[in-house]
C-alpha cells in the first residue's frame, strides 16, 4: 500500500509522489495536468520504481490521481496515453476503471525515433459507477 502521496496544485499541473507503506521509501510520481483547450479535461501520468512493479502501486496511483480529477477538481475526462509496448501499463489502466481509446501515430520522439502512443481515457459518470458497491472490479 502506498503510505503517502504529496500534492501540489501549481497553476495547471498537479504533481504527487509515491512512498511505500511502512518504509516512506520514494517509489515515483503521478501527474495531472489540466487541459487549457478543454474545459474540466485533464491529461495525466505516472512512474514507478521498476523494483516496485506487479504490487498494484500502479493501480493504486492511478486511482488517488482519479480521485483528485474527480472528486476535488470535478473534472469531466481525464486521459493519458502509453506506449504501445507498455503492456503492464495497459493492465493498470484497465484495473484503474480506464478505456482504450486508440493510437496516436507518432505521438512522442524518444532516443532520435517518433513512437505511438496508445490513448486510455475514464468520464466522471464512468468514475461514479466504478465507485459503487456493486461495480465489476478489474
Amino acid at each position: 500500500m502506498i503510505a503517502s502521496t504529496s500534492s501540489r496544485l501549481r497553476g495547471s499541473k498537479d504533481r504527487c509522489s509515491v512512498a511505500r507503506g511502512g518504509t516512506g521509501r520514494l517509489i515515483g510520481f503521478g501527474r495531472l495536468a489540466l487541459d487549457p483547450h478543454q474545459p474540466r479535461a485533464a491529461t495525466f501520468g505516472f512512474a514507478l520504481r521498476p523494483d516496485t512493479w506487479g504490487n498494484g502501486y500502479g493501480t493504486e496511483t492511478v486511482r488517488l490521481l482519479l480521485a483528485v480529477a474527480f472528486d476535488d477538481l470535478t473534472l469531466h475526462r481525464v486521459w493519458g496515453a502509453r506506449s504501445p509496448r507498455n503492456v503492464a501499463s495497459a493492465r493498470t489502466l484497465e484495473r484503474a476503471g480506464l478505456s482504450e481509446e486508440g493510437y496516436i501515430r507518432e505521438h512522442v520522439q524518444r532516443g532520435g525515433r517518433w513512437r505511438d502512443s496508445v490513448t486510455h481515457s475514464i468520464l466522471d459518470h464512468e468514475y461514479a459507477a466504478s465507485l459503487l458497491p456493486d461495480a465489476e472490479t478489474h
